[in-house]
């Protein structure tokens, strides 16, 4: 792929909203603002999944539960793609539960920069990310030196 044609917007077809999907999930897991690209990808998949571009499959035990013995995730397929998302109450009563996930199926690679994923789900959705809420929030913490007292002396 040549620079010209990763500078060009992708077009909102189901296909590359599952692949934008994808990448933008992907760099969630380890970004220093992970909250807002697991807002855009729910965002994503609920409007997907109220045009009726994408469909719930059902229910999965989650492989990483929090505060719970058991928990579990919503399965949701747009095109080639499977994603997990937090159930609602109705999802319970309405979808099979599917049990474990299985470990032997993997998502198909998708070649698209995490700008142009991100760009993409931005203008399907309608939604713009808060740099300024972000940057003040680290500018606040700063760098403070270590304060070192002498033995027995209070720290305050």
């Amino acid at each position: 792929m040549n620079r010209q044609e990763k500078n060009i917007p992708l077009k909102p077809t189901i296909d590359n909203l599952a692949k934008a999907i994808f990448i933008v999930n992907k760099h969630a897991k380890t970004a220093t603002n992970p909250k807002f690209l697991y807002l855009l990808k729910r965002k994503s998949l609920e409007k997907l999944l109220t045009e009726g571009k994408a469909k719930k499959e059902g229910l999965h035990f989650s492989r990483n539960p929090k505060n719970s013995q058991q928990q579990s995730d919503v399965l949701v397929s747009a095109g080639e793609y499977f994603f997990h998302m937090p159930p609602s109450k109705d999802d319970f009563n309405e979808l099979q539960h599917l049990g474990t996930l299985n470990q032997s199926y993997r998502n198909p690679k998708a070649y698209i920069s995490l700008s142009q994923a991100k760009s993409l789900l931005q203008s399907y959705v309608g939604l713009k990310e808060d740099d300024t809420q972000f940057q003040q929030r680290n500018q606040k913490r700063g760098y403070q030196k270590p304060v070192f007292k002498k033995l027995g002396e209070s720290y305050r």
